[in-house]
């Protein structure tokens, strides 16, 4: 290289190099750090830069490949430069090469790679989408290199097992989406992500979680005098009732209460007229899980369904917003302890609790934590846990809730009172 060049020159030269290497590290980092989701949502959006930035990561290593040559090729021009540079101020020997070696590399490795690098993985989308405007075009133009270079690449990747078209594309399975989910939650309002969370759950709650146990259901028995059956449809909060004859087991039909409008109500009723309004019952293995039977419902235009054992026997009875309930919460606007099932004890902070509550719908409208890996009822976890009927009085824990028998029956527990600890949420208002 001729000493004619003025330095000026020779030291801008350098200096635009190194801009160029920063530029090559910065963006690739950048490129490659984008959320791919965030970056489909913009491009959908219309975002241009996003849709460049979406079209050169379909294939990255034809990207790499355009990236690793232009830094590379500056790199190596720079270093060269910089060799010329040292011995031209300090002349030539191997100490001043080896010297000017040292400080070139601290200075590209500073000011070329390590800042740029770290600025882009911060903020990827500032460096990235600007830098797709220019990417794009050359990649195009510089296609022919790129391909060669890539099928020599991609050769050498064959012969050591490797399919570089092989790719998840990025795919979640449900587990890493629950990651994401509840990573979200300060950037989601609380309801919306209790919902996604209760979507992903489906899979892992059976119809044997969430069903009305076959004691509590309540139906219209056919054997009842017609001034009770009246009365019991008249005060009945459900849309739907099975109809029976003495028990449960010997169901007959699903009646819709709503149709009762469209047959000029109660005054022209009749057992015989009721019993041509049912439906044909609808019946659902127990230990389906919920995503499934949401489907099944979906698919059969069903709304209820009685759940049955190996042999036939019912179980309890799972409806819709049963599952909904699973996803949305509590449908009531009532949600405060003043229910039921449970009512808080004034001036303390302990609640009295019917033990056939559901294990699942307490924990929800409470925002309690109680076990859900065994019995779906308070009486039934309890039983579980002692392992035979408890006398008033006893005390025992049910996970970090401490639990004291209130009353009892021959062959179960009627009440309960429950002492939540003191890290456990109160329940919402609503």
């Amino acid at each position: 290289m001729s000493d004619d060049i003025p330095l000026g020159v020779v030291i801008g030269t350098l200096l635009f190099m190194l801009a160029l290497s920063a530029f090559f590290s910065g963006t690739e980092t950048a490129l490659m750090a984008l959320n791919r989701y965030k970056l489909r949502h913009k491009a959908r959006s219309g975002h241009r830069g996003a849709r460049f930035a979406e079209q050169l990561l379909q294939r990255p290593d034809r990207l790499i490949t355009l990236i690793l040559f232009g830094n590379n090729l500056i790199n190596f021009s720079a270093a060269t430069l910089s060799s010329y540079l040292t011995i031209r101020l300090f002349g030539s020997s191997a100490w001043v090469t080896a010297a000017g070696t040292f400080v070139f590399t601290l200075v590209v490795l500073i000011f070329a790679e390590v800042t740029p690098k770290t600025l882009a993985a911060l903020h990827p989308e500032r460096l990235a989408f600007p830098a797709t405007y220019i990417y794009y075009p050359l990649q195009r133009l510089a296609f022919p290199l790129i391909w060669l270079i890539n099928l020599v690449s991609n050769s050498l990747l064959r012969l050591m097992g490797v399919d570089s078209q092989s790719s998840d594309h990025h795919s979640l399975n449900i587990d890493e989406l629950r990651v994401v989910i509840n990573e979200s939650a300060t950037l989601l309002p609380q309801k919306r992500h209790r919902m996604l969370q209760g979507i992903l759950e489906l899979d892992g709650v059976s119809v044997d979680d969430v069903m009305v146990p076959h004691n509590e259901i309540v139906g219209i028995d056919l054997n009842d005098s017609w001034p009770e059956i009246l009365e019991q449809i008249s005060s009945c909060r459900f849309t739907r009732m099975p109809v029976y004859r003495e028990r449960i087991d010997d169901v007959t039909g699903m009646l819709d209460l709503r149709r009762l409008i469209h047959a000029d109500g109660l005054a022209q009723l009749d057992k015989h007229k009721l019993m041509s309004l049912t439906e044909d019952p609808y019946f659902v293995p127990e230990g389906t899980p919920l995503h499934k039977q949401l489907v099944q419902f979906q698919h059969n235009r069903q709304h209820a369904a009685l759940v049955v054992d190996e042999y036939g026997d019912i179980q309890g009875l799972v409806t819709l917003g049963d599952i909904l309930e699973e996803i949305v919460g509590e449908f009531t606007g009532d949600e405060s302890p003043e229910l039921a099932d449970v009512q808080e004890e004034p001036g303390k902070t302990s609640f009295i609790v019917e033990a056939s509550a559901n294990i699942r719908s307490l924990n929800r409208m409470m925002k309690w934590s109680l076990p859900t890996d065994g019995a779906t009822t308070l009486n039934g976890l309890i039983l579980e846990k002692l392992e035979t009927i408890p006398e008033k009085g006893i005390s025992l824990q049910l996970g970090d809730y401490p639990v004291e028998i209130l009353q009892t029956s021959e062959n179960s527990v009627n009440r309960v009172r429950i002492q939540p600890p003191a890290t456990a949420s109160p329940p919402e208002a609503a």
